[in-house]
């Protein structure tokens, strides 16, 4: 796996916030939501810049990152098989997508792909976008370990597990959004590894 220029917090921090999460989120992490709201560029300042993916191996990148990608591809149309392998229809796919957007047909996803090709998803979404999420957080628990169905129903159970994830932002990020909906922000974090180990 790619070194990352930071380490968020510790990989038993993380665990304990994902699954206490689950169940309860304290009142501080409301708090942190409200004010959260003020300050979104200082977020975005500090967040690793998006993943670029392209045909072939991304081994800079685990497979969760290009599943995301596959997932969010066909919350927006596509047909693809979620297997975290970037191949010829995954590169069909996102030139498929970069053409209906009017950005540069190039098959490669960097920011202006990623910042088209997100999803915002909250408590009762539903689809693709919600499973990428799911499967993001289940990658943070041991190593993809399994804390959520991949279902692609965006219930109470991800909307704790999405908060405690924010928490565990909000510790290393002033003004890091803690309110349960997967934006552009919380897009970032998740898909470059924000809080994995």
């Amino acid at each position: 796996m790619k070194a990352r220029a930071w380490s968020l917090i510790g990989a038993t921090a993380v665990s304990a916030l994902l699954l206490t999460g689950m169940t309860t989120i304290s009142a501080s992490a409301s708090t942190a939501g409200a004010s959260a709201t003020a300050a979104p560029a200082a977020a975005t300042a500090a967040l690793q810049p998006w993943p670029t993916l392209s045909q072939g191996r991304n081994s800079a990148w685990p497979p969760v990152t290009v599943r995301s990608l596959q997932y969010l591809l066909n919350a927006r149309g596509a047909k693809l098989t979620v297997d975290g392998q970037f191949g010829a229809k995954t590169k069909a796919a996102v030139i498929t997508f970069q053409k209906a957007k009017g950005l540069k047909a190039t098959g490669v996803v960097t920011s202006p792909t990623w910042l088209k090709l997100i999803v915002t998803v909250r408590q009762g979404s539903t689809g693709s976008a919600v499973r990428a999420v799911q499967d993001q957080i289940n990658f943070r628990n041991n190593r993809n370990g399994h804390t959520l169905n991949v279902d692609g129903i965006f219930g109470a159970k991800t909307t704790a597990a999405v908060k405690a994830f924010q928490k565990g932002m909000a510790t290393e990020i002033r003004g890091f959004p803690v309110d349960g909906v997967v934006g552009s922000q919380t897009w970032q974090a998740l898909v470059t590894e924000a809080l994995s180990f």
